[in-house]
């Protein structure tokens, strides 16, 4: 095989890799420039015997091919731009080993090699130029023509000289993936008819090279499949994870769902266990008795030998025969059982089961009637449709998720009401000994009235006090709704812990007399709420101010307000910063029957209005506030002034009224003068007072000034209001959307209502020690027929005496100077002359602000009247003496009858 020929099997093979192609293509052009004699028609190999060394070339073709190769050599070292080696490098290289051509070789006619002084070349390093080849350290190479071979140095075998270069290089030979080498570049500095190289050397490097190749080339394919894989591994491991995290997410909000609903039944179930009664304990502890009763009979004897008179016992298997006094209530009614709750045992009405609840046992002799409440989700698993959840709840029944919107357009159901309140399904009460007054409907609930009922008017009172400290919701900050305790026997509403819920439809008047010892900062806020309202749409407020020494503080309320069945009135009392629950320094005074209403039927034909006061951007002195109705029950009866600052009424009648107003002052004269709040009556263009209210400034401080009176009015009268401030006093206003700056006012016909006002008489007024000292009074309104001033006898001029049956209201304000530590109002009633009278009603004072002139203290209250009821009012003073009693103006009472 040609050396041309092998080049093209060549290129063939490594057409993949121009760097190692080009440095092949140079060895093998190395090992074609022959320096070979020829003999006859044979040429010359790289390796000769011995006795043909000296043989000289015969023949034609050695002259031609020699000039030929040269000429060819030559070509190429041009074309492919190679550097023409030196003749040093060509010396060296014409030496070849032992196992090469002869130890002599001819170069310009001159014989150069000496086997002796040369070191042998071996494999493919005699290949290699000269400039790569290890070099003697003994002594530089000779350069130019001629120079003879040095004693001392050997030759190198182009393939060692080859491998040493290879291994002097860095090692890139083989990449990270086990491909073949990145590249060498070889030249060839041997001139043509030098040396003869051997071609196989070349070759297998080329094949090893083309080896290493295609084991780079499959393992660059290997290892791209293997990340395609890799990579199709992790696409599905991400496409697992969302798919787990999508479930993770559904279980979430599945999990959320059950809390939700978890609450509803915690709610429904807490309110549940709060309203049941000790009926299944009664039960229980009955059938406890029966069962051990043989085992309790010495402990029983032992308790009725000391607190009964036992007169005969039987004892006969598991009976006890207790005979008078016994522990028995005696002869019950039809309807009531015997009650072992109290001592001694009384008899007690049997319940009612409610509406939504059925009778599961009779009412016995002693048990009471147990009621099971009814499961609608049961009996009616599509009560609320297929795809709205059931809740079922006491009474009724819950669709989750349904608006009040749609549940009042009767998705509630035949007897079942939506109980706006609740936001649930209620079932429809029924009227057991009565007449109904109104159809249940979508949204509310029956109404029964007794068929004797003709009543027009109703008075209720209760006391009130702090809930436990160890109960939930006993923080004066952020609020607490207070106790209500003490409740009188009412029809219109019936009492629970903290509130009253109404029974029947109609216009409530509300009046609470509060007392407190207080420190904590800024201020204290009592406010009376309908139906749990928010901040800021109570129906009245007043604000308590922070005391500058520690004695009791005194504030009274009134409102007015259109109630309903099922709706709540509560007493909120609130501090707007948290520092007062560290204090320990919140007294209330126990006072008699703080809380106190009258209600109105609607046949009355009564009306009543709540106002809002707008808040003033300035301070000023002098105020008349402008009002904004929030709600009237009859727009025509009542209305504003075209200026909104006073209220006008179309028809005559009498008129109940309680104005609240918050205020900030600043100023030192504002404690020391006070506050004035003058109400009057503008009638054919002239005005008239109908009361004057006092209220002890602050300075630097929040508090509220109030009043209340009762007065006859024509049809076109107008009532305004004024608050009067010292010079030098600078006051804020507060108003808008807050219950501790409105106006309540109720109007009543003439027909069913009388009023009268009446003043303190300056002749007998009480001063000094005064102990329980009645108040002597003059009239200042025309004489009233139903209500009169007494003018003889031991309580001349000192009582007021009521002619019909009814309700009536009181509304007294004093204005004074004293040194008591506790100056105390009464509210006495007298059913008869001989006996004595009862206390309806008291409101207290502490001590006198320092820098203050005058005092005051308000007393509101409503009760019940008979025909022949007389009231007075006592003033009492507690460790000091009263100074002075204002009589003219700040002192006054204000009386409002309705009839029953």
């Amino acid at each position: 095989m040609g050396t041309e020929e092998l080049i093209f099997k060549m290129i063939l093979l490594g057409s993949g890799s121009s760097v190692w192609l080009n440095g092949l293509v140079f060895l093998l052009l190395c090992s074609k420039i022959p320096a070979e004699r020829c003999q006859g028609g044979h040429s010359c190999t790289g390796s000769q015997p011995d006795n043909e060394q000296q043989r000289p070339c015969v023949g034609p073709r050695c002259t031609a091919r020699t000039s030929r190769t040269s000429r060819s050599h030559q070509h190429m070292a041009t074309n492919n731009g190679y550097t023409q080696p030196s003749r040093a490098l060509l010396q060296t290289s014409g030496s070849l080993g032992e196992d090469s051509v002869g130890s002599t070789d001819t170069w310009g006619g001159q014989q150069q090699g000496n086997s002796n002084s040369t070191r042998d070349c071996k494999g493919i390093e005699c290949k290699l130029p000269l400039r790569i080849r290890l070099k003697s350290r003994s002594r530089a190479a000779c350069v130019g023509e001629g120079c003879p071979l040095v004693e001392g140095q050997s030759l190198v075998r182009l393939s060692d000289r080859a491998a040493q270069f290879i291994g002097e290089v860095p090692d890139h030979q083989y990449s990270e993936l086990g491909g073949a080498p990145l590249g060498v570049q070889l030249t060839c500095d041997i001139k043509p008819g030098e040396n003869e190289v051997p071609s196989e050397d070349a070759l297998i490097l080329q094949l090893q090279l083309t080896k290493g190749q295609e084991k780079f080339v499959e393992s660059l394919k290997n290892q791209q499949k293997t990340i395609t894989e890799l990579q199709q591994k992790l696409s599905e491991q991400q496409n697992l994870l969302v798919s787990q995290q999508r479930e993770i997410i559904d279980q979430q909000r599945k999990m959320y769902e059950q809390m939700d609903m978890i609450k509803v039944q915690y709610s429904i179930l807490f309110d549940t266990v709060k309203q049941m009664s000790f009926q299944s304990l009664q039960e229980d502890i009955q059938h406890y008795f029966e069962a051990h009763l043989q085992g309790l009979q010495s402990q029983v004897r032992n308790h009725l030998q000391k607190t009964y008179s036992v007169h005969k016992v039987d004892v006969d298997m598991k009976v006890i025969d207790v005979r008078e006094p016994e522990l028995t209530c005696g002869l019950c009614q039809t309807d009531e059982f015997c009650s072992f709750q109290k001592t001694p045992p009384q008899c007690e009405k049997c319940t009612l089961c409610p509406a939504g609840f059925f009778q599961l046992s009779e009412c016995s002799e002693n048990i009471d009637r147990i009621c099971q409440d009814r499961d609608e989700c049961m009996d009616a698993p599509t009560i609320c449709g297929e795809r709205i959840k059931c809740l079922n709840t006491p009474g009724g029944f819950r669709c989750l998720g349904v608006a009040e919107k749609d549940a009042a357009l009767g998705l509630c159901g035949a007897q079942y009401f939506f109980n706006k309140e609740l936001q649930e399904c209620q079932a429809c009460s029924e009227c057991e000994e009565g007449v109904v007054a109104f159809q249940c409907t979508a949204d509310s609930d029956t109404i029964c009235t007794a068929a004797s009922e003709s009543k027009l008017s109703e008075s209720c009172s209760a006391g009130i006090s702090l809930p436990l400290a160890k109960m939930a919701n006993s923080q004066i900050y952020p609020g607490l709704n207070l106790k209500i305790k003490e409740t009188l026997q009412c029809d219109i509403l019936s009492p629970n812990e903290n509130q009253m819920i109404f029974k029947q439809h109609g216009l409530l008047w509300t009046d609470i007399n509060f007392a407190v010892k207080h420190s904590c900062r800024n201020f204290l806020q009592l406010s009376l709420k309908l139906n749990n309202s928010e901040e800021g749409y109570e129906l009245s407020g007043s604000r308590i101010e922070q005391p500058e020494a520690k004695y009791f503080q005194s504030i009274s309320i009134s409102c007015a307000a259109e109630v309903e069945p099922s709706q709540t009135l509560s007493v909120f009392l609130k501090s707007p910063n948290h520092f007062c629950n560290q204090s320990k320094d919140l007294h209330i005074y126990d006072l008699i029957t703080p809380l106190s209403m009258f209600w109105l039927s609607h046949d009355t034909g009564a009306v009543a209005m709540n106002a809002q006061m707008s808040t003033a951007l300035h301070y000023q002195t002098n105020y008349r506030p402008s009002f904004k109705i929030i709600t009237v029950s009859d727009p025509y009866m009542i209305s504003l002034s075209h200026d909104g600052r006073s209220i006008k009424f179309t028809e005559s009648g009498v008129v109940k009224f309680a104005f609240q107003q918050a205020l900030y002052s600043m100023g030192p004269t504002c404690v020391r003068e006070g506050f004035s709040l003058i109400s009057s009556i503008n009638r054919n263009g002239s005005n008239s007072e109908i009361i004057q209210v006092f209220k002890s400034g602050v300075n630097y401080r929040d508090t509220s000034i109030s009043a209340s009176g009762a007065a006859k009015v024509n049809g076109g009268d107008v009532i305004s209001f004024e608050i009067l401030s010292p010079a030098q006093c600078n006051v804020r206003y507060f108003g808008e959307n807050s219950g501790i700056s409105t106006l309540s006012l109720i109007w009543i016909p003439t027909a069913i209502s009388t009023a009268i006002t009446a003043s303190v008489s300056s002749s007998v007024l009480p001063t000094g020690a005064v102990r329980n000292k009645l108040l002597s009074f003059s009239q200042d309104s025309s004489k009233d027929k139903t209500i009169q001033l007494v003018t003889s006898g031991p309580f001349a001029q000192k009582t007021f005496m009521f002619t019909e049956k009814g309700a009536a209201s009181i509304s007294f304000n004093l204005k004074l100077i004293h040194s008591c530590n506790i100056i105390k109002l009464t509210l006495n009633r007298y059913e008869s002359d001989q006996g004595p009278p009862t206390v309806v009603a008291q409101q207290i004072g502490g001590q006198m602000p320092e820098g203050s002139l005058w005092i005051s203290i308000s007393l509101r209250s409503s009760f019940d009247v008979q025909n022949g009821t007389k009231i007075s009012i006592s003033l009492d003073c507690v460790r000091g003496r009263v100074n002075q009693i204002a009589h003219d103006h700040g002192t006054n009472l204000s009386i409002l009858w309705v009839s029953s």
